[in-house]
């Protein structure tokens, strides 16, 4: 009886032991999920595209025959791989072999199908030495190959805008550059400071950010960093945030899909043509979705595919600039009522104690409903609405500062009070207001596409994902995916700003260095 107890024991612990180890690799992590995800994408391609058109008696599409044979092969390697590396890890060996590792080669093809997440176990199990720059550099690359792939698909239409092949070329150059850096990176930058010889890669990687891609600005701005760090023994501290966040899986794919939403934000200018998106064409109205309008068309024969392209970035600006400015105003107004304290923040504390009382939605109809419709209307709408919230944080981080030494040894040196409330106190008070702002950016898209939505946000004729999805609701029973498309859009990128500041409040919290 005792024996038999021990040895549950032992069991037990045993397979604590294989799932800590399991959770602390980065290639069983990123094949994992990919193996799961994939699973999921192709199940749901079987059951929508080819059981559901033989049911009704349907012709199935050839096109979308092969994306879910192709998706079906990709499951079954990727669920090889899987096991294959649990029982390496798992074994007595305790390492991955590099017979599974070249098969990782296997793997890469799966970006041209969207599959990222296989690509990226791809990526990540071919190299087994992986520092931060190296993933940086993979997620970079990625980010341009989906930018060209997304853009690729205009070359199915009748015709394309005249820069089409200039923004191409931009991408394409930029991706090749991006192979040439990840080389760089395996030979120069596995170390506590990277060799000189990369940094000419570097300024390479910072002028990235001119096409979206931050991932490249971030390698070229950590390794000037590290180059440049005049004591090699103590480590930057930011690097060391990056480092934390990229150690949480969900949060890196939340900010990929951040940062390619802002890089296909951006190549669209060049690569889209806008009248597509807001040109009525009664000849392809509602059309199903095919190479042409890969999301189908509305019932002006639009296309809806290059409708949420551009949608992308109307959201995205309204997003931001709707979010820094109560971070600005906020902020000022939290300082000065955290630091001064008594009346001043009695004041200021009651009044947005006031404004924070009304609903925030209900505050924004109310103002557009005073001003009328329009963008810049709807951002002092969701801008206002989200000023005490700010307020609120940087005063309790102010409150907690302003009796510090560092302060007390500033005001006994004959400081102003403006200058320790700008040099010393708000950039002590971030830390709390970068979080709070990645995640009120998702928010503030969410709250823009469902005032669109009521009619009462961005003006009708733009293409912004709330008036999107307003166009598709009425044929949800006929024509569902003309709401389907921009409605998964909208949930993409809230959950991306969700997830990102997740591992990014993680990321700079003290106590989970």
């Amino acid at each position: 009886m005792a024996k038999n107890a021990q040895t549950k024991n032992e069991s037990l612990y045993l397979k604590k032991v294989n799932k800590r180890k399991l959770g602390g690799s980065l290639e069983f992590t990123t094949s994992r999920l990919a193996f799961q995800v994939t699973g999921v994408l192709a199940l749901l391609l079987v059951l929508w595209q080819v059981l559901l058109p033989l049911v009704k008696g349907e012709e199935i599409s050839t096109v979308i025959g092969i994306i879910t044979a192709i998706y079906g092969l990709e499951f079954l390697v990727q669920f090889i791989i899987v096991k294959k590396i649990e029982k390496e890890i798992t074994g007595t060996a305790g390492e991955i072999s590099n017979i599974t590792r070249k098969m990782g080669i296997l793997l890469l093809p799966s970006v041209v199908t969207g599959n990222f997440l296989v690509f990226i176990a791809g990526a990540m199990l071919l190299k087994k030495e992986k520092n931060l720059e190296y993933q940086l550099a993979v997620y970079s690359l990625l980010v341009n190959i989906f930018v060209i792939l997304i853009s690729l698909f205009n070359l199915f239409k009748d015709t394309i805008v005249y820069t089409f092949w200039t923004g191409i070329g931009f991408y394409a150059l930029y991706a090749v550059l991006n192979l040439v850096v990840i080389a760089a990176v395996s030979k120069y930058t596995f170390g506590k400071k990277p060799d000189k010889k990369f940094l000419p890669f570097a300024v390479i990687c910072l002028l990235g950010i001119a096409l979206g891609n931050v991932f490249s600005f971030m390698l070229g701005l950590i390794a000037l960093g590290k180059y440049f760090n005049k004591n090699e023994e103590v480590s930057v501290e930011w690097i060391d945030v990056i480092k934390r966040l990229f150690r949480n899986y969900t949060a890196v794919i939340g900010m990929f899909f951040v940062v390619l939403f802002i890089s296909i934000s951006i190549g669209s200018n060049l690569t889209f043509d806008y009248d597509i998106a807001i040109s009525n064409n009664f000849a392809a109205r509602l059309a199903k979705p095919s190479l042409m309008y890969p999301f189908g068309c509305d019932d002006y024969g639009r296309c809806v595919f290059t409708r949420i392209i551009f949608g992308a970035s109307i959201s995205l600006i309204i997003g931001i600039i709707s979010t820094i400015v109560p971070i600005i105003i906020g902020g000022l107004l939290g300082a000065m009522a955290g630091f001064y304290g008594g009346r001043k923040d009695n004041v200021i504390m009651r009044v947005l104690d006031v404004l924070h009382a009304v609903p925030s939605i209900l505050l924004a109809i109310a103002i557009i409903a005073a001003f009328g419709v329009s963008t810049i209307n709807l951002i002092l709408a969701l801008s206002v609405s989200m000023i005490p919230s700010y307020a609120r944080t940087v005063r309790a981080q102010v409150m907690g500062i302003s009796n510090q030494e560092f302060v007390e040894a500033a005001k006994a040196c004959g400081a102003k009070n403006g200058t320790i409330i700008f040099k010393h106190i708000i950039p002590n008070s971030l830390a709390p207001v970068i979080v709070q702002a990645t995640m009120g950016i998702g928010s503030a898209v969410l709250s823009t596409s469902s005032l669109s939505y009521l009619g009462i946000g961005v003006e009708a004729h733009v293409p912004e994902w709330g008036n999107v999805l307003k166009a598709g609701s009425t044929f949800l029973e006929t024509n569902p995916y003309i709401a389907i498309f921009p409605g998964i859009a909208i949930i993409i990128i809230v959950l991306a700003f969700n997830f990102f500041g997740d591992g990014l409040r993680d990321a700079l919290d003290p106590k989970l260095k």
